[in-house]
C-alpha cells in the first residue's frame, strides 16, 4: 500500500538464552525456594531480557523451570519449543556439570566447539548458564555446585530438519547462541553452520567434501560418489561464506554442484548467490553462446531474455551445450576467489531433472 511503512521485523531468543533463564530461575528456586518469574538474565553483549516462565517445579536437592522459546519473526525450527532445564545439587567442588536430557544431542566427531562425548551445548550458552548460576550463588551465599541437564521438548524429531546429523550431532538439537538474540532471517547462522562442517571434516580427515545450492544438486554427486554424510555441506546461497573459509582452512578436493541460473552468477563472480541479491548478467550468457559457435540470432534473443533456464532451454533446442562452458567459467571465478589456496576444484552443472548437464572436472 503506498506510503505505508514496512513493519520491522522481530528478534527473538536463542535456545542458548531460553536455557540460561531456566537454569537462572531453577537455581534460584533451589537457593531461595522461589521461583523468579518472570526470570532475567544478561546478554553476552550487554543489556537484559527477562522470560516467563512455562513450568516449574521444586523437590529436595533439585528444581526445574522451562521456558518456550520465541525466536520472533525468523523461521527458525525451535520457534514454539519448549525449553526445559533440571538442576541438580552436587558435591562441593563439583562445578557446573552439563548434562544432555531429551531433546538435546551429543557430539560424536571432532572438529566442533564442544569435543565428542560432550553435550550439544556451546561455548557462550555454558558460560551465559555458569555465570546465572554464579550470580546467584553469590547473591544468595548458596554453593554453585550442581548439574545442568537441557532438555528441548521433541527435539530429537526438530534436528531431523537441522545439519546436526551430518556434523556428528547425535539425539537431539544443538543449544546454541553467541548474542542471545536471533535476528530474523539472519545470514550468519547458516554460514556458521558451512564452516562447522568443513571443520568437522578437516578434523576427522575428510581429502573431499561437497558443496551444493539444493538437494537435486546433491543427490546429482551421491549418485557419482561414496562419501561420508560429512562430506555434504549445505551451501545454499552463500558461496562466498563457503569459500573464503577455504581459502583459509583448505580441503585437497571440492565438488560444487548447482542448477545452471546459480553458477551463472557465480562465474559471474557473485558471493550470494540470492535472486534478490545477484541477478543473471545475460550479456554474460551471450559471451558464452559466442564462444560456444552459437547462430547470431540465438546470441541476440539471449540478450533479450527474462530468465537464465530461457537462455539454457533456447540453446539446448538448438544442439548448442552452454552449460559446460558456464562450468568452466564457474571453475575459473572460484578458484579466483580461493586464490592460492591448494584445493582442487571440480564444477557439476545440474538441471532440474538431477541430470549433470555441464562439468568442469579435476584436472581443467
Amino acid at each position: 500500500m503506498s506510503g505505508t511503512k514496512p513493519t520491522e521485523l522481530r528478534r527473538g531468543w536463542t535456545t542458548g538464552a531460553c536455557a540460561t533463564g531456566a537454569a537462572k530461575a531453577a537455581f534460584q528456586a533451589l537457593a531461595t525456594g522461589t521461583f523468579p518469574d518472570p526470570v532475567k538474565i544478561v546478554l553476552p553483549r550487554g543489556g537484559t531480557t527477562s522470560f516467563a516462565l512455562a513450568g516449574h517445579a521444586l523437590e529436595e536437592g533439585r528444581a526445574y523451570a522451562a521456558i518456550i522459546k520465541d525466536a520472533g519473526d525468523d523461521p527458525d525450527v525451535t520457534h514454539g519449543a519448549l525449553v526445559r532445564v533440571d538442576v541438580r545439587r552436587l558435591q562441593p567442588g563439583s562445578g557446573v556439570v552439563f548434562k544432555a536430557g531429551e531433546g538435546v544431542g551429543t557430539v560424536t566427531r571432532p572438529g566442533l566447539p564442544i569435543p565428542p562425548g560432550e553435550p550439544a551445548i556451546n561455548p557462550v550458552p555454558r558460560q551465559m548458564i555458569s555465570q546465572a548460576i554464579a550470580d546467584v550463588a553469590m547473591a544468595t551465599g548458596e554453593p554453585s555446585d550442581v548439574e545442568v541437564t537441557v532438555s528441548i521438548e521433541d527435539g530429537e524429531a526438530l534436528a531431523e530438519k537441522t545439519l546436526n546429523g551430518r556434523l556428528g550431532i547425535i539425539g537431539g538439537l544443538s543449544i546454541l547462541g553467541t548474542t542471545g538474540i536471533v535476528r530474523p532471517f539472519s545470514c550468519a547462522a547458516w554460514i556458521a553452520s558451512i564452516h562447522r562442517g568443513i571443520d568437522v571434516a578437516r578434523a576427522t580427515g575428510l581429502s573431499h567434501l561437497v558443496a551444493a545450492t539444493g538437494s537435486t544438486s546433491e543427490d546429482a554427486v551421491r549418485a557419482r560418489y561414496e562419501l561420508d554424510d560429512a562430506a555434504y555441506l549445505d551451501m545454499g546461497d552463500f558461496a562466498g561464506g563457503l569459500l573464503k573459509y577455504l581459502r583459509a582452512h583448505p580441503v585437497p578436493k571440492l565438488t560444487l554442484s548447482g542448477g545452471f541460473a546459480k553458477f551463472t552468477k557465480l562465474a559471474q563472480g557473485a558471493l550470494d548467490l540470492h535472486s534478490a541479491r545477484s541477478q543473471v548478467d545475460f550479456a554474460f550468457l551471450a559471451e558464452l553462446l559466442e564462444k560456444a559457435h552459437a547462430p547470431a540470432d540465438l546470441i541476440r534473443k539471449s540478450l533479450d531474455a527474462n530468465t537464465a533456464k530461457e537462455v539454457l532451454d533456447e540453446a539446448t533446442a538448438q544442439g548448442i551445450d552452454i552449460s559446460r562452458p558456464l562450468a568452466q567459467e564457474t571453475k575459473a571465478a572460484v578458484r579466483s576467489i580461493l586464490r592460492d589456496a591448494p584445493v582442487d576444484v571440480q564444477i557439476l552443472i545440474v538441471d532440474r531433472s538431477g541430470n549433470v548437464t555441464g562439468e568442469a572436472g579435476w584436472d581443467e
